[in-house]
């Protein structure tokens, strides 16, 4: 499945689930929030700069290599319990192991989507600039994604120049103005990423207690995106979820509660808040009630 910007919640699901999909996020919070300087600065960085062309053909072919060691990256395939099996527990269990997309998709979203045309700073950059800067993100995110599958000294080589490029990769995105709904958003953030263990228990039981409503949550989602495209926001919604997957995993949230729906519930109050103007009252109850449930308002 490829990724977008638009559905920028469904990379989180995967995010919150992969071991470095926090560092992945916050290489793409990078790319999304790069300035003219920012760019200039990550194109400096990249191992192809000033490279003969010899050279540069022997890092085509290791950055290739290196994509097909992280195609090893389980995808969600098809759950088949066995007898006596509960297919729930089947489910989970498969959820919290494979992703939705690959790091192809991420690299395409990375590249087309993040630093596309949409994103000016890119745009009016000389084609050099733009490329080197693309792949110096491209590889760290690539490297991330699949840092659980790839040699270590692979991972190091595909990282080590954003990681030196951007020594505060873990706090690019804060700050940003993400439209109306930005301190409501900020609150929710800055409470998710402090959460104790008795915090999280609360957010899971308001998760559980929601799961009998059958509510039209991923209808509410869908109106939440496509407000976000017609109003131009998409890459302030992106924005925002991708703070929310840095925000999950500070809180203490590990892959198996992302495969149990806490992800996909502070996905929907994110929605909530950012497009928030632009949804109807049985949306935002929606999207809102886990966050209801866990505050009393």
């Amino acid at each position: 499945m490829p990724y977008s910007l638009v559905s920028a919640a469904t990379l989180g699901f995967d995010l919150v689930r992969l071991p470095a999909g926090r560092a992945v996020a916050d290489v793409l919070l990078t790319g999304l929030t790069a300035g003219p300087a920012e760019l200039t600065a990550l194109a400096e960085g990249a191992r192809s700069r000033g490279a003969d062309r010899e050279q540069r053909t022997v890092l085509a072919v290791r950055a290739r290599r290196a994509r097909e060691l992280a195609a090893a990256v389980p995808q969600l395939r098809s759950v088949s319990p066995g007898t006596g099996e509960d297919r729930t527990a089947v489910l989970v269990a498969q959820l919290e192991r494979g992703t939705i997309g690959n790091a192809a998709s991420l690299e395409r979203l990375l590249r087309e989507d993040v630093l596309g045309p949409e994103h000016r700073p890119a745009a009016d950059a000389d084609d050099d600039v733009r490329e080197q800067a693309a792949e110096v993100l491209a590889d760290a995110a690539v490297g991330e994604w699949a840092a659980d599958v790839l040699p270590p000294l692979v991972h190091r080589e595909l990282v080590a120049p954003f990681a030196a490029v951007v020594p505060d990769a873990a706090t690019r995105g804060a700050g940003t103005d993400l439209g109306p709904g930005t301190p409501e958003l900020a609150s929710l953030l800055a409470t998710f990423a402090g959460l104790d263990a008795r915090g999280r228990d609360r957010w899971r039981a308001a998760v559980d207690e929601g799961r009998t409503a059958q509510r039209p949550w991923a209808t509410a989602m869908h109106e939440a995106s496509w407000a976000a495209h017609v109003s131009g926001r998409t890459r302030t919604l992106a924005t925002a979820q991708l703070l929310a997957v840095r925000a999950f995993a500070g809180g203490g949230f590990d892959a198996a509660d992302g495969a149990a729906g806490s992800w996909n519930a502070l996905a929907g109050v994110v929605q909530a808040f950012t497009m928030g103007d632009l949804l109807d009252g049985s949306a935002l109850g929606v999207l809102l009630a886990p966050w209801h449930r866990v505050t009393g308002r």
